[in-house]
């Protein structure tokens, strides 16, 4: 039997074996080379048609909704927004073999054996192309469910390395009874997230009403703070010692159960950095906050100590000397460090102190905080959820999403677009709560969502930008999901255009209520479908108005039409003019340099013909590029 080792001699096999040896790594390994590769993927050159009747509001169009396959649509966006995307979401097929994915213009279903390669493979050159668009601050989510999970977490750690950044639970649906053999309902999903080091989420404004300065102290407003940790003797020793009220001459033991925040100096051996002040230095600074009119006591001799531990009448902190043998026999069989035993002071060295009986606090001042947002939980909340158990969770330190379930997107599709046969849209509260945390209101962040759908993640960037006058933009890209058994299926034409169209001017629905009338968010987007070209054809195949849409696109991140009677296409700004030539005639010739050689800000002349050109230019601020050379260079490939 033939393989394709036969040609190879056996230095050249040993040589190979060693190689592949030297270069084997724990990860993700799937059925690449046993698998058909998708028609899709090809050597052929994507543009862009631009669809008037089915764009919504006025030129320049900064919101893209794109049909058409999302490798082709990822390979062209290469051309103009490589690191330039905020924010990715998607909502990938889950593979769950119920006619939820399709390869090769068909569903796979469960049956099949390469089920599982053909998901990877299919996600992988996708997530490859999508992961140079963005931006060094940018964020990329992906929403899973239960099937493939633990593959798809592997397949990012390898697409992204190192920049996984945690994993959002969601909880989709109350709860059904659809258990199988297994009697458990699933009722939660994944979103995964993926950051470049410049992304951080944003947050939410820490409440500090608690800050106040009632002492007048000239560093500022201050909280009451804890000035022990979760941390018992046993897990932090060194965190156990007893300190000392200058003032009053007041001593206070550890409580063995929460050990002292702060480290002390008696305890820092070898020179050890710590990174916060010693307790010694706090208790300088006046930040300790002593207990006020609490009753001390002193114990004159052991004997009458000892009884009051023992009936429970003496602070209850110095009641580890009740424990005391039992913590030996667990320092003998290495259950508890055995320096904690030397940390623990003779009982009689009790003897004639005051005793304090409360627990000092911490003064903690409002400009040291390093940050005034809290950090956001991965856990993604029920909106329905009561007041009462949220808390309970004991989440008031975090930021916690409170969403909708499945039923709030799939009601919301229904009251916008009667829509009936597009099953399970993500809920729009979801979307809403990833892209206000990971994008703002003042930066133009661009957000892109691949498995568009039925327009969730552009119905939520328009929200948003509502509620906070933003001016984020969206890219969208929704395929027909036409298959061989049903050629004219069209989503992007027929839902997720209908659900935008919807969201702008407004709609109405009927319920047990009435008619209720949503009013329109406002807003725009350019409808276009790409097209492939033979890259041994392309100077015959592609159109102008393709030229200008992609060089707009690479300036502007935004399209207008194009004008047929113009005898060339000019834009301009303050800081760039761009110019594309599409023919050649001496008048249009001498138009072009007219314009290029006066123009103050930086321009760049695009043409078939640079040679033209180039000789006539004596402006240093003007460049000229080939067309279409200068579009094949920026294309994106995908991986191989």
């Amino acid at each position: 039997m033939k393989t394709k080792y036969d040609h190879l001699t056996k230095e050249d096999l040993i040589s190979q074996l060693v190689k592949r040896d030297s270069e084997r790594k724990l990860g993700l390994v799937w059925e690449r080379d046993h698998i058909e590769h998708e028609r899709a993927l090809n050597d052929d050159f994507v543009a862009l048609d631009f669809i008037p009747e089915h764009s919504i509001g006025s030129a320049p169009f900064q919101n893209l909704l794109i049909e058409g396959d999302n490798f082709d649509a990822l390979r062209y966006l290469s051309i103009a927004f490589k690191g330039r995307v905020k924010c990715i979401y998607i909502d990938p097929p889950y593979n769950t073999g119920k006619k939820d994915f399709i390869y090769n213009d068909n569903f796979v279903d469960e049956e099949d054996s390469f089920r599982h390669s053909k998901w990877l493979e299919y996600l992988y050159r996708r997530l490859n192309l999508a992961k140079d668009l963005l931006a060094d601050d940018g964020v990329i989510f992906v929403s899973i469910g239960e099937t493939e999970y633990a593959n798809l977490s592997l397949l990012m750690d390898q697409v992204f390395p190192k920049m996984r950044a945690g994993t959002f639970v969601w909880r989709r649906r109350s709860g059904a009874n659809d258990a199988k053999e297994w009697f458990l309902s699933v009722d939660h999903e994944y979103v995964l997230c993926y950051a470049n080091k410049g992304f951080s989420f944003a947050g939410q404004i820490k409440n500090l009403g608690a800050y106040s300065n009632p002492d007048k102290d000239e560093r500022g407003d201050w909280n009451n703070d804890n000035l022990v940790q979760g941390k018992n003797y046993k897990q932090r020793p060194d965190s156990y010692y007893l300190i000392k009220n200058p003032e009053n001459e007041t001593w206070y033991p550890c409580d063995p159960d929460n050990t002292w925040r702060f480290a002390t100096k008696s305890r820092l051996l070898n020179g050890k950095k710590i990174r916060t002040k010693p307790i010694e230095q706090i208790i300088e600074e006046k930040r300790v906050l002593w207990p006020q009119d609490e009753h001390d006591i002193v114990y004159n001799t052991l004997e009458e100590l000892t009884e009051a531990i023992h009936n429970g009448t003496a602070p209850k902190n110095l009641r580890v000397y009740l424990t005391l043998d039992e913590l030996r026999q667990q320092v003998e069989a290495k259950q508890a460090p055995e320096k904690l035993l030397d940390y623990i002071e003779p009982l009689e060295n009790w003897v004639g102190r005051k005793i304090g009986y409360g627990k000092p606090r911490y003064k903690r001042f409002l400009k040291e905080l390093k940050r005034m947002e809290k950090p956001v939980s991965t856990w993604i909340l029920p909106a329905s959820i009561k007041k009462e158990d949220l808390e309970m969770l004991d989440l008031s330190e975090v930021e916690t999403f409170q969403v909708g379930f499945t039923s709030e997107g799939t009601t919301l599709l229904n009251q916008m677009i009667g829509n009936k046969d597009f099953q399970y849209p993500k809920p729009l509260s979801l979307i809403k709560a990833l892209i206000g945390q990971a994008t703002d209101s003042e930066s133009g962040h661009v957000v892109l969502d691949f498995f568009a759908g039925s327009g969730t993640t552009g119905h939520a960037v328009m929200s948003c930008n509502d509620e906070d006058n933003g001016d984020r933009t969206f890219i969208l890209v929704s395929s027909t999901e036409a298959t061989e058994k049903e050629p004219e299926k069209n989503v992007c034409r027929d839902v997720t255009i209908k659900r935008l169209r919807s969201a702008i001017e407004g709609y109405s629905y009927r319920d047990k209520k009435g008619t209720i009338t949503v009013a329109g968010l406002g807003g725009e987007f350019g409808y276009l479908r790409t097209r492939r070209f033979p890259f041994e054809t392309l100077h015959l195949d592609i159109q102008h108005d393709q030229v200008w849409y992609a060089l707009q696109l690479l300036h502007y991140e935004g399209i207008s039409p194009f004008l047929k009677d113009a005898p060339f296409q000019k834009l301009e700004s303050e800081k760039t003019i761009i110019i594309y030539v599409p023919e050649f005639s001496r008048t249009i010739s001498d138009a072009v340099l007219n314009a290029a050689n006066k123009a103050v800000a930086p321009t760049v002349i695009y043409t078939w013909q640079p040679g033209v050109f180039m000789p006539h230019i004596f402006n240093e601020r003007v460049k000229v590029e080939q067309i279409p050379e200068y579009l094949v260079q920026r294309f994106g490939g995908g991986p191989k």
